[in-house]
């Protein structure tokens, strides 16, 4: 043995020494003494109880009782494995084999419940082995109705089971197609930048194949490719891309229709955003009646004028921004924190909020006549006339502080009937006063006239 190999082992030797003394003190020794300690004791308080054991019979009756134990535990914990119990596997997803390059299948559940019934363990066997496939099997079935069996492919022989539902009705038909218009939607505008404007969108694709089941086809109004404004990062002016967008089929009432295959399944939209605007007036609209014999002086709004945003013809139409106070009763001067009105369609204003102050003075009167009566909203089909010769002028009463009044022009002042919703035959309708000085009340002094409406 070389040098080297004897200093190792006399290192091994020691080191085996050194744990044989730490298991000696911190194991072997305390133990010992317990043993003779409580032996000791034994021995002078329940030497009794050495004498019954230390007899022979004692001993086989003991090991009996042990045994009688041993197997009564073995017994229940046996009974627990092999009882029979039941398990549900619940939202299963169901696979349909049929030709679908041919055939249109109305019925088939997405999903159903297992009930796995055997013995514990099996039970757990069950549930660990296999994929637990249900399947529709239509490979054989022609056009028509018919009640089909879902089957289960369980690969424990020893578990039944039962599917709920077990069966399920289903309806075969020829597919075949159509084409329909594509359009699309554009979902979330209100989550982007309020001052930004879809203002164009173009589609890769004006139209589409939709194919299913006549009777399905034959529901379907328009589909749409749905663009979610979100899914891009939408923080300046600028042309953008959507690409894989998903297409819905709707019917008539706006309702998606399921079982339609829409080929191609998804389109790309490029959209132009911009950011359009214009600087509106702010204009006061009192609303209400002063108190009796008073009127409006003067009124003026803390902001004069705001920046709106919005799709171009919408913000072109605006031509002032409402501050609405409310004068009902009003018999002095008076001070107003109002809400300004955003318009119809407009996405932004620069400000929202307004302070009004209106003074007010001696109410007086002044009469105006007005050489024509107008008329508004008239279906395209008609035509309409006046049915009296003295309606074609309007007497008018405005009701203002005198220097207003007396400075009115008269060409600002408009009288018209809103022919709306009106057919051919002869109807009275209410005479409507216009006027751009809204500090003034108008009256007309006829508030109803004849208008008789023909066809063209």
């Amino acid at each position: 043995m070389t040098k080297k190999k004897r200093r190792i082992k006399k290192i091994w030797r020691n080191i085996g020494k050194a744990i044989y003394k730490v298991f000696d003190v911190l194991l072997i020794t305390p133990i010992s003494r317990l043993v003779y300690k409580l032996g000791k004791f034994s021995k002078k308080h329940f030497g009794f109880l050495d004498n019954i054991l230390n007899k022979p019979n004692m001993l086989i009756i003991f090991s009996l009782l042990v045994s009688v134990a041993i197997f009564a535990f073995v017994s229940i914990r046996s009974v627990n494995i092999v009882e029979t119990e039941s398990e549900i596997l619940s939202d299963q997803p169901v696979s349909a084999i049929y030709n679908q390059e041919r055939y249109v299948v109305e019925g088939i559940p997405e999903k159903v419940d297992i009930i796995l019934m055997g013995r514990k363990s099996d039970l757990y066997l069950a549930k660990q082995l296999g994929d637990h496939k249900i399947v529709l099997d239509l490979s054989n079935y022609k056009t028509g109705e018919y009640r089909v069996s879902l089957k289960y492919n369980h690969t424990v022989a020893s578990i039944s089971y039962k599917l709920d539902p077990s069966s399920v009705v289903v309806k075969i038909s020829e597919k075949e197609s159509a084409t329909r218009i594509l359009t699309y939607d554009l979902l979330n505008q209100d989550k982007i930048d309020s001052k930004l404007n879809v203002s164009n969108v173009k589609l890769d694709q004006s139209e589409v194949y939709i194919k299913g089941s006549r009777e399905t086809l034959d529901k379907v109004a328009t589909v749409k490719a749905l663009i979610d404004l979100t899914t891009l990062d939408l923080t300046s002016s600028g042309t953008y891309t959507f690409d894989s967008l998903p297409m819905v089929a709707y019917d008539e009432n706006g309702v998606p229709i399921s079982n339609v295959e829409i080929v191609p399944g998804t389109a790309t939209a490029t959209i132009k955003v911009d950011s359009y605007y214009a600087d509106v007036p702010v204009k006061v609209v009192p609303v209400g009646t002063l108190a009796s014999g008073y009127a409006i002086a003067t009124s003026k709004s803390s902001v004069s004028s705001v920046r709106i945003y919005g799709e171009q013809t919408l913000v072109n139409a605006v031509s002032y921004v409402s501050a609405e106070i409310d004068v009902d009763g009003i018999n002095s001067n008076k001070e107003y924190k109002v809400t300004l009105t955003k318009p119809n369609g407009i996405r932004y204003m620069s400000e929202t909020t307004a302070t009004v102050n209106i003074t007010v003075g001696t109410e007086a009167t002044r009469e105006v006549v007005l050489q024509s009566i107008d008329h508004i909203n008239l279906g395209s089909a008609y035509v309409a006339q006046l049915v009296n010769k003295e309606d074609t002028t309007c007497t008018v009463v405005l009701k203002g502080i005198s220097s207003t009044i007396e400075n009115i022009d008269i060409s600002s002042i408009k009288a018209y009937v809103d022919l709306s919703g009106y057919s051919a035959g002869t109807h009275e309708v209410p005479v409507i006063i216009s006027g751009q000085d809204l500090t003034v009340t108008y009256i007309p002094k006829v508030q109803t006239i004849k208008v008789r409406i023909t066809t063209k």
